[in-house]
């Protein structure tokens, strides 16, 4: 039942921290104590968590059980992180921000305020995997504000996606989204506008 938190990590008030927990590992080659990780006041860190040195999280973060966040990552306010998701580094993660379970987040990744990402969600940004420049050419997509990205979706690298758009289950989504935009299938196409959708009852789902 050993937490493991290094003497890098400043944790504000209202911080309850899970069993097997790793708090403020330096990445690989550095060894400097510059490198600090600053969480935000009232979170929630669940067990068999691992998070990096040089993040900063604000406040009422959250995590499920096993996640695993990378370092020098940029996390907003009231962001919660599902069970077994991994963030790697250099990603921007803005206020308001819901990633379910089992996601997969790589570099330079933003996820603007308030979008939402479903469970199983794969992000990827090397264009060409494993060449001998892949590192150099690394783009990660971009979610505007409120957005929605439905379970087990692909998202390809530099892609971009709209303002308050919704990507269906299980889309490949191999072209920018337009904002206000609901785009399904593989590889995704535009099926219809955010404000055709309604309930049964004829009111609008997102108003």
């Amino acid at each position: 039942m050993s937490t493991i938190i290094h003497k890098n990590v400043k944790l504000t008030k209202d911080i309850l921290v899970g069993e097997f927990c790793i708090i403020g590992i330096l990445p690989r080659g550095r060894n400097d104590g510059e490198l600090e990780i600053v969480i935000g006041g009232n979170s929630v860190i669940r067990s068999h968590t691992i998070i990096y040195a040089g993040n900063k999280i604000g406040d009422n973060f959250q995590t499920g059980h096993d996640v695993f966040i990378r370092e020098e990552n940029i996390i907003g306010n009231n962001v919660s992180i599902g069970t077994k998701t991994v963030i790697e580094h250099h990603v921007t993660i803005e206020d308001d921000v819901r990633i379910h379970c089992q996601c997969f987040i790589p570099e330079f990744t933003i996820l603007k305020k308030g979008c939402w990402i479903g469970p199983k969600v794969v992000f990827t940004n090397a264009p060409y995997p494993s060449a001998k420049r892949t590192k150099e050419f690394l783009d990660g997509a971009v979610v505007e504000e409120n957005a929605k990205i439905g379970a087990n979706s692909t998202i390809l690298p530099g892609i971009k996606i709209g303002k308050n758009a919704l990507i269906g289950a299980g889309s490949v989504v191999t072209k920018d989204v337009p904002a206000e935009k609901v785009v399904a299938g593989n590889p995704a196409k535009i099926i219809k506008d955010i404000k055709d959708l309604k309930w049964e009852d004829g009111s609008m789902v997102y108003e």
